[in-house]
């Protein structure tokens, strides 16, 4: 009798779209080693569960695909009203560094403002 392998499960393709020069920096997570990205979503994830997430930034026609993982998981109904989601935070890796740094140069100086984000 042969055993059927173990089947890994596939990751999740998330398309997220920011507009928004505001909403990018509720959705940014410089916090997290590497960058990451807040994603607004009703679905049950697990901390640790792989994600792809094709990211469409403003009016740059280029997208940023990032294989991440989720390292932050906002519950339905979370303290201050927060939106329901997860954060994905950004690879060690070429397309990680490219997102992180494509991300801060739009935000520029808004990096250090102290207004309230999706996360923090």
């Amino acid at each position: 009798m042969t055993q059927a392998a173990p089947t890994t499960a596939r990751p999740s393709i998330i398309q997220l779209a920011i507009k928004e020069k505001a909403a990018l920096y509720a959705a940014y997570m410089p916090f997290l080693k590497n960058g990451g990205i807040f994603v607004p979503t009703a679905k049950e994830y697990k901390l640790g569960d792989a994600v792809y997430v094709i990211l469409a930034l403003m009016d740059d026609p280029n997208k940023l695909p990032i294989a991440g993982k989720v390292a932050w998981i906002t519950p339905r109904g979370g303290t201050g009203n927060r939106t329901q989601g997860i954060g994905v935070q950004f690879p060690a890796d070429d397309t990680g560094a490219n997102a992180k740094a494509r991300i801060e140069e739009i935000l520029g100086a808004a990096l250090g403002s102290t207004r309230q984000t999706h996360t923090l």
